[in-house]
């Protein structure tokens, strides 16, 4: 089946909001493991509400537009879909506790034939209260049924590939055997990370993390090396998914620092994987918004 790439375009949101407090944020960074080193002061900020942080991953889950792809008519085998890229920006640091309300489009679509097709919908959230921009997503969809339509349209992004040299840090960041069934508590109860009969008609053997779990890690191996740890200097986080990450595994990120960016990979090496690839971090001010981004004022 092909998608409808005319519906697709013509797509209309509704206006999306959300309210989320300090528990959100915490429960946030603590699905992401944060919090496992009681004693380590780094991580505190991130998980106790004196002087709480927002991960900066976090408004990947915020104003969530849902499933909005299971619509017939846009011709979506839901089956075969899976998370194919995911990018956040930041206009500024995520507040921990706020109100927000977003635009959503159908920023692009792929059509890559046979191989299936790839639906990049963005959304860009605005504090509600001054309507100032917070933050933009791009989450990106493979759906391997449905290439063939034969039109593309919207810009495209791409894909920053890893250097070929050595990475400067490698980082080890171990998941603990439950992380996905607390991290489902943020927004997302697909049962494939709680279910092992689901997971295994799935064809997995047990449940699997979120892949937005694995992309928040990230953060975790970002902070110490590359931004000092101070959250409000990643600007921004982008990767592509190419494996998932059972929950009780150890993630290796090997990460290329550059200037005012930061590149990484994240492997599984007891199983020989790449989990997440083409992963990059814009560091400090100074990045323009990007192309996903919809800078509107507040309405």
């Amino acid at each position: 089946m092909a998608l409808n790439v005319d519906a697709l375009e013509a797509w209309a949101f509704p206006r999306l909001e959300q309210d989320y407090t300090d528990k959100d944020t915490m429960l946030y960074a603590v699905s992401l493991g944060f919090g496992q080193d009681p004693l380590d002061p780094a991580q505190l900020p991130f998980v106790f509400e004196n002087g709480l942080t927002a991960v900066p991953t976090m408004p990947a889950i915020l104003c969530h537009p849902g499933r909005w792809t299971a619509d017939p008519a846009l011709g979506v085998t839901l089956s075969k879909v899976v998370h194919g890229e995911q990018r956040v920006f930041l206009h500024r640091p995520l507040a921990p506790v706020g109100r927000l309300y977003a635009r959503a489009r159908v920023a692009a679509v792929e059509d890559k034939g046979e191989k299936g097709a790839v639906i990049h919908a963005a959304r860009t959230m605005f504090d509600a209260q001054t309507g100032a921009p917070v933050a933009s997503v791009l989450h990106s969809s493979f759906c391997r049924a449905d290439g063939g339509f034969g039109r593309s349209f919207g810009p495209v992004p791409r894909a920053t590939p890893c250097p070929e040299r050595i990475s400067d840090y490698e980082v080890d960041v171990a998941t603990r055997p439950e992380q996905a069934l607390i991290y489902r508590l943020n927004s997302d109860r697909n049962p494939l990370h709680a279910d092992p009969a689901y997971a295994a008609k799935a064809g997995f053997d047990r449940p699997i993390l979120h892949g937005l779990c694995t992309y928040g890690l990230a953060v975790r191996a970002l902070l110490p090396t590359v931004a000092d740890g101070d959250a409000a200097a990643i600007r921004s986080v982008e990767c592509r998914f190419s494996r998932p990450v059972f929950p009780g595994e150890t993630v290796r990120f090997e990460i290329w620092s550059e200037r005012d960016r930061a590149h990484f990979r994240a492997r599984v090496e007891a199983r020989n994987v790449t989990v997440l690839d083409a992963g990059c971090a814009l560091l400090g001010d100074g990045h323009p918004a990007p192309d996903y981004a919809l800078l509107e004022e507040s309405a």
